[in-house]
């Protein structure tokens, strides 16, 4: 792949880590209830998922999901309840992953790392968006080393990311804020991915 490609592949995937949407509300939940190091690992998780759809549409799994809707339609409402489910779990424990309270509910390394990969893991729009990314900037011969550049190129700008992310809210004053405001945090984002949630799956019926 040329170097111009590749510019245009890196810039557009930028921008698309950039966009808000639920994957930075679930990274930034766990960055600040819990620690920056649990904010970091979701993040990494979180864009090996959207590797994952990267290297499916590579195989062309996107194509297929064009022309099978219904699987689609079934993946969207999945993703959709998946983030009205982790609202709801926020609204529900909202404040208690706090300093005072962390004996009553603490979250492991692992469950960062399985929201983190499950929110990208459940968005099957990241297969279609990849495809017409990857249409425009791929050559007509696609080389395993082709694709592995292009797969390791989405893996590392998502999950740089929101480690960037995780990494400076684990600090100053926007931190110390937010955890001294940390139940309304909380049921502001569990709020947020339910409205999400519903949007999704509203979008499909």
């Amino acid at each position: 792949m040329d170097l111009a490609s590749w510019l245009s592949l890196a810039v557009i995937c930028v921008m698309g880590a950039l966009s808000p949407g639920p994957s930075l509300a679930v990274i930034l939940r766990i960055s600040v209830s819990q620690s920056a190091w649990h904010g970091a690992l979701a993040a990494i998780a979180h864009g090996l998922g959207i590797g994952f759809w990267a290297f499916l549409t590579l195989q062309g799994l996107a194509v297929l999901m064009q022309q099978y809707q219904d699987v689609f339609s079934v993946l969207t409402v999945l993703g959709g309840l998946y983030l009205a489910w982790l609202g709801i779990k926020a609204w529900r424990y909202a404040g208690m992953s706090s300093d005072d309270s962390i004996e009553l509910v603490s979250s492991s390394y692992f469950e960062a790392a399985r929201d983190g990969l499950l929110i990208a893991l459940m968005n099957p729009k990241a297969a279609l968006f990849f495809l017409a990314l990857f249409s425009q900037v791929i050559p007509h011969e696609m080389t395993s080393m082709i694709k592995l550049q292009l797969w390791s190129t989405v893996v590392f700008i998502d999950s740089s990311w929101y480690v960037i992310v995780a990494l400076l809210l684990a600090g100053g004053p926007v931190l110390a804020w937010l955890k001294r405001h940390i139940v309304w945090v909380d049921r502001g984002m569990g709020s947020l991915l339910i409205l999400l949630g519903a949007k999704v799956v509203s979008g499909i019926f």
